[in-house]
């Protein structure tokens, strides 16, 4: 590797650590270092919709400093105007001297054209520095300007004989307090949290981003409830008014349960179900697409797990494992349904990615296609 591209690679790493500490849906994490003469002069990452983006926080620190600068963007300058202004009239207006895009934007409204118009002005423009890690930190939002249907993670946290739960239903805690501050910061990071309403039921959660500092934003909280279960007094409902919550339910569901639950601020989605009265889901991805949800957190339960699964529907698994012991027949674990009859219809996953949260493990690993 050239000195040059080690320096390009040196500062789009930070410009993605940047980019991770943004909280975005719908918009992709860009982060933006400026640097002039082997320093920085600026930088700045995109932290909520409706917010200046990352170029422009970078501008705004390195001032007149900016002229004749490099700028590094995790992602390809906009071009066009959306909630806030196109960013590459700010980067012309700069006079900045090259930018290093790690990767071109996949909306059809900027797509290489951001690139072209810093040409045209005169600075030099390139892109491709740590694309493959780029794509990785937005995967929710290159998967939805694609297909139009959010990125699905499926999280679940279990013991290491692959328990929820212990067979009374109590799961409080299975993981440490890292691996739980974590999964706030990756609700915060999602569109939508969901669940099935037998964990609803079972763990009555809140399912809410609990970060200090409070976070910028909350998800959409989204029960999967075909009979209208959810009671009135779960928490879900109790604090609908102050957080954006969602039950996707029957159009056979109880409408005067519905008119309940709406009450109390519960927005109700009526959705197509099968012969077995469980929802579709590909009608209700079609729909969380229409209303720009590119990605969705699935925390349960089993049954849940099992059938985003068996639809294909599943991106991402990030599996917990703490170093505990349950037990149980009757202890549940994180893929229930009917699940494979020879080991030759086992799902096939890609090699885990670990981390370590104090004495949990985090494996990633994503569906072989």
């Amino acid at each position: 590797m050239t000195a040059a591209r080690a320096e390009d690679v040196r500062w789009m790493r930070r410009a993605l650590r940047l980019a991770e500490r943004g909280f975005t849906p719908p918009n992709p994490m860009v982060g933006c270092v400026l640097v002039k003469a082997g320093e920085v002069v600026g930088e700045g990452f995109h932290p909520r919709a409706g917010a200046p983006h990352a170029e422009v926080f970078a501008l705004r620190a390195a001032g007149e400093r900016a002229r004749g600068a490099t700028a590094y963007v995790s992602l390809e300058p906009c071009c066009h105007y959306g909630r806030t202004p196109p960013c590459v009239n700010a980067l012309i207006e700069a006079r900045v001297a090259r930018v290093v895009a790690a990767v071109a934007d996949p909306n059809p409204q900027v797509c290489g054209r951001g690139l072209a118009l810093l040409r045209a002005a005169g600075i030099a423009a390139e892109v491709g520095v740590l694309e493959e890690e780029a794509r990785r930190l937005n995967a929710a939002f290159f998967h939805f300007q694609k297909t139009r249907r959010p990125y699905i993670t499926l999280k679940a946290a279990m013991t290491l004989d692959g328990k929820i739960a212990t067979r009374t239903g109590d799961s409080r805690w299975i993981t440490g307090e890292a691996a739980r501050r974590y999964v706030h910061r990756l609700r915060a990071q999602s569109g939508a949290v969901l669940c099935g309403v037998g964990t609803a039921l079972a763990d009555d959660p809140m399912l809410t981003a609990r970060l200090k500092p409070d976070p910028p934003r909350q998800p959409l909280r989204i029960v999967l409830d075909p009979s209208l279960r959810l009671p009135l007094t779960a928490k879900l409902v109790a604090t609908a008014d102050q957080f954006p919550t969602l039950l996707v339910t029957s159009a056979k569901a109880d409408p005067a349960k519905a008119e309940n639950l709406h009450k109390y601020g519960v927005d109700i989605l009526y959705t197509e179900t099968d012969t077995n009265g469980e929802l579709v889901l590909e009608s209700l991805l079609a729909e969380l697409g229409r209303r720009e949800i590119i990605s969705i957190l699935v925390e349960g339960g089993g049954n849940t797990h099992a059938a985003l699964l068996a639809g294909r529907y599943a991106h991402r698994l990030l599996w917990f494992i703490a170093p505990k012991l349950i037990g149980g027949r009757s202890a549940p674990t994180p893929m229930e349904g009917e699940g494979a009859e020879r080991m030759a219809d086992a799902m096939a996953l890609t090699p885990f990615h670990v981390r370590r949260f104090g004495s949990d493990i985090l494996l990633e690993t994503f569906p072989i296609e």
